[in-house]
């Protein structure tokens, strides 16, 4: 079969089909003509197309009834799902090379903060606490909530915020990926959709892309998105979930508006749509800046968060907060895939540190820090004509545009070669079309190589 051929097109569409699994095993594919008029080809290039799949045996025809998927497909592979990238603009390429650099990498393009950053000195003494623990903690499965103890002291933070939960309303989990993990399980359906921001954190697209869903995608302002087009998403796709930051958002550093609040809110209950609200660099803001779910009092908006950018993400926890009714089945959720919610070592790390007067300090210094480093990388970086979209209120990401026609996507390929991990734009972007943008965390810009190579590999574009 000749590529490019209007026979191998209609071949291609139907494995795409199978491969996001939209085309289930045993299931009847469209009619001939249907096909043929979906593809604007003829019958019989659609027929072609099929025979040469049931050759091959991916479909099989059942005689009168037409042709199926075969029992026998490929396995589901989340990189399938979506467009095929390159590889350089890839969520899976950029976490696999942040995670998988060697020691003496440099990483601007990974999401956290260097080790030595980190309160690790409250986590030692956490440590030795816990060698004198009970036998029990040590050695048992997890409750299937999470810890009293570390529910309490987050219940206790949110009230203090506005929002008027008890511990009962806060399940926590193995990690901040797997709260978002089991709440799309909880929500979605295969064929659902689901609204993100334009840029937005790149798992987000990664994760609902593997719960085979489809993404609809709302420009981000810099005070939350763009109002008039969320409003014709809702109304043109109707989506079940919005997933969003509202502070510090992901990779932009923009926080949300009050007035844009209260409009995605309307909006929300207008329109039946459930909103995520990821808040994981609440801790990172100087005060506290206007939440969706304060607003609404979990009502259509869940909170879910984790301590892996504050604390540690070695010792890895994760919480949700929504209606007590939701919790409930969401436990029962945990149970089923996890049996039990997170380590209890982890747990008691975390409620150690997070209940030390001496993390408060920390955060406040931290927070210092990356005012600091913000500002002096924000001016390294217009020096070589990058310019920042914003300078955000808090925490460690600059969103900057490339000069004249640089791709980042290119450029991300020339440092790798030196050793370098770089989060080029179009990687956030499910509309594909943050080309000339590039996300920066200030915090692992101290070596002048970085500036060198980004220097180099703008002048060569």
């Amino acid at each position: 079969m000749k590529q490019g051929s209007r026979t191998a097109l209609v071949v291609d569409a139907i494995l795409r089909k199978i491969s996001s699994r939209a085309l289930q095993p045993g299931e009847k594919l469209p009619s001939i003509r249907g096909f043929a008029s979906t593809m604007q080809v003829s019958p019989s290039t659609v027929v072609d197309a099929y025979d040469h799949l049931a050759a091959e045996g991916t479909i099989f025809a059942r005689r009168g009834a037409g042709f199926f998927v075969a029992r026998s497909t490929q396995p589901f592979a989340v990189s399938e799902v979506g467009p095929q990238l390159d590889r350089s603009v890839d969520p899976f390429w950029v976490s696999r090379q942040s995670l998988d650099a060697a020691p003496d990498a440099l990483k601007p393009g990974c999401g956290w903060l260097p080790a030595d950053w980190m309160p690790n000195t409250a986590m030692r003494q956490a440590l030795r606490n816990l060698g004198r623990s009970d036998d029990a903690l040590l050695s048992d499965y997890g409750s299937t909530q999470g810890a009293l103890n570390l529910r309490r002291l987050l219940a206790g933070q949110f009230i203090d915020e506005g929002l008027n939960v008890g511990p009962d309303q806060v399940l926590l989990t193995p990690s901040g990926t797997q709260a978002i993990d089991l709440i799309c399980r909880f929500l979605l359906r295969p064929g659902d959709t689901v609204l993100v921001d334009d840029p937005c954190y790149f798992n987000f697209q990664a994760l609902l892309r593997a719960h085979r869903v489809e993404l609809v995608c709302v420009p981000l302002t810099q005070s939350g998105p763009d109002i008039e087009l969320f409003e014709q998403a809702l109304i043109q796709h109707k989506p079940s979930l919005y997933i969003t930051n509202s502070a510090l958002h992901n990779p932009t550093g923009a926080t949300l508006s009050p007035q844009v609040a209260h409009r995605v809110l309307n909006l929300a209950t207008s329109h039946d749509l459930i909103i995520i609200e990821d808040d994981i660099f609440a801790a990172f803001e100087p005060s506290p800046s206007p939440r969706l779910v304060t607003m609404d009092g979990l009502d259509r908006v869940i909170r879910i968060g984790s301590f892996s950018k504050t604390l540690s993400a070695s010792v890895r926890c994760g919480y949700i907060t929504a209606r007590a009714d939701w919790i409930e089945a969401l436990t029962d959720l945990q149970v089923a895939t996890n049996f039990g919610g997170p380590s209890p070592v982890a747990t008691e790390l975390i409620y150690s540190v997070l209940s030390n007067g001496s993390y408060r300090k920390h955060m406040e210094a931290l927070r210092n820090r990356l005012t600091k480093h913000r500002r002096e990388v924000a001016t390294r970086l217009t020096g070589l004509g990058i310019t920042p979209w914003l300078m955000p209120r808090g925490g460690f990401y600059l969103w900057c545009c490339l000069p004249g026609h640089a791709n980042a996507a290119d450029l991300a390929k020339a440092a790798l070669i030196e050793n370098i991990v770089l989060a080029p734009g179009n990687v956030f972007s499910v509309s594909q079309s943050m080309t000339s943008f590039m996300r920066f965390n200030v915090s692992q810009m101290s070596d002048p190589k970085v500036f060198e190579v980004l220097e180099r590999g703008l002048e060569v574009r």
